[in-house]
């Protein structure tokens, strides 16, 4: 029995036929399955799956979104050739990187303490991976999902100077995202933050910084098609800044992603601004945790949020791409606001959380880029397992055999 996220399916867990729908329904709906957290509500209660009892085609088909593999889609290098060049994408960009942003290099945890707060908890519903630690007390630790909050400590604590900052090469485990073309439980990103003055919690600030990583980028492009006659500079001069307020004024019929292909099919490079609190509609254009990225503050232009995705064209797949997230971070006042927002005030009581309410930490602006989607994007792959090594499920291996496509 397959299980389709385009249409209501039959999910058998536990030896019961239950109803099943995409994760795209109404909140209040009785039948709802979350995705992301692996758990359904059955009865007015919440039951998670037990995986073991759920067939292996199901399995896949719950945890996978269909793999696809535009037609006639052959990659520009071979294989030895695409190492080469994601050596060469990862070392210019990283260098352009920190010189136009004044950032320095640090190391990065793989693992933090569970229950300080420090984790990342990215849509609020995602699970770490957590084990013990045998030598620290059985101690409970959680693999980074990524280190928004942790740079921020970590800036405090190494005595960065204002207008100074810091990037690392961030490496995480995402056991709940769902496998499809551009997604995979091995996540890589440069995590960067910068600290800025109170005073520079600004629209202008966060689109002058946008504006820098953009060249970053077109300088990047032009690096590798320098290189390989076979990829040509697609990105256009200039970034174009638009409101997911705006986004959803235009197209009120379509959802968040399909406004996002919309809007890049236009303009080919997007800033989109103010993503987590609820639109005019009641909904937001996507989730965000409430602490770490400022969603909430008002804008001059009436919308709300210091914050954003930049998101490119991607030519092969023909469709919005995002490289990165990021954003001004919050301050007491936000931090307030949001946890109430999202009803977790508890979460005040964390130690990143006390830390940043008693005034102890820096502000800053900071987020993570993809380095494997980077690569995907400049060496015009379809499949993120191209220029990342992860685990893919058999079919979706076996469909990319068929096609040419070698997954690392």
């Amino acid at each position: 029995m397959g299980v389709s996220k385009d249409a209501v399916s039959l999910l058998r867990v536990n030896g019961i036929v239950l109803d099943f729908l995409p994760r795209f329904i109404h909140a209040d709906d009785p039948r709802i399955c979350l995705w992301r957290s692996h758990f359904v509500f059955v009865s007015d209660r919440f039951a998670p799956i037990d995986y073991s009892l759920v067939e292996q085609q199901d399995r896949e088909e719950i945890t996978m979104a269909p793999c696809r593999i535009p037609e006639g889609y052959r990659t520009l290098l071979d294989t030895l050739e695409m190492e080469a060049a994601i050596k060469r994408i990862k070392d210019f960009f990283e260098l352009n990187l920190s010189r136009s942003l004044n950032l320095r290099r640090v190391s990065a945890p793989l693992f933090v303490r569970a229950g300080t707060g420090v984790n990342d908890d990215l849509n609020g519903v995602e699970r770490p991976v957590r084990f013990r630690v045998k030598g620290d007390g059985d101690a409970e630790a959680e693999i980074v999902h990524s280190l928004a909050k942790w740079k921020r400590m970590a800036l405090k604590l190494y005595g960065f100077p204002a207008g100074g900052g810091l990037y690392t090469d961030m490496n995480a485990i995402r056991p709940d995202e769902d496998l499809d073309n551009l997604h995979s439980i091995y996540v890589d990103q440069w995590d960067w933050e910068l600290i800025i003055d109170p005073a520079e919690r600004t629209l202008e600030k966060l689109r002058a910084v946008v504006a820098t990583i953009y060249d970053a980028l077109c300088r990047t492009e032009f690096f590798i098609a320098s290189i390989y006659p076979s990829i040509r500079p697609l990105l256009p001069e200039r970034i174009a800044f638009v409101t997911a307020e705006e986004l959803a004024a235009r197209w009120p019929d379509l959802a968040p992603k399909e406004r996002e292909d919309r809007i890049l099919e236009e303009k080919r490079a997007v800033f989109l601004i103010g993503i987590g609190h609820d639109l005019p509609d009641g909904k937001p254009h996507d989730g965000r945790a409430p602490d770490y990225d400022d969603w909430s503050t008002p804008r001059p232009d009436g919308g709300r949020g210091l914050n954003g995705d930049i998101l490119l064209w991607h030519p092969v797949l023909e469709q919005a791409f995002e490289i990165s997230s990021m954003g001004i971070r919050v301050d007491a006042e936000a931090l307030r606001r949001q946890l109430a927002i999202r009803g977790k005030e508890t979460w005040a009581d964390r130690e990143f959380h006390r830390m940043l309410l008693n005034g102890e930490l820096p502000q800053t602006m900071g987020g993570g880029i993809g380095q494997s989607r980077l690569c995907m994007f400049f060496l015009r792959t379809a499949h993120i397992g191209e220029v990342a090594v992860g685990l893919w499920p058999d079919s979706m291996q076996q469909q990319c055999r068929q096609a040419g496509i070698v997954l690392l």
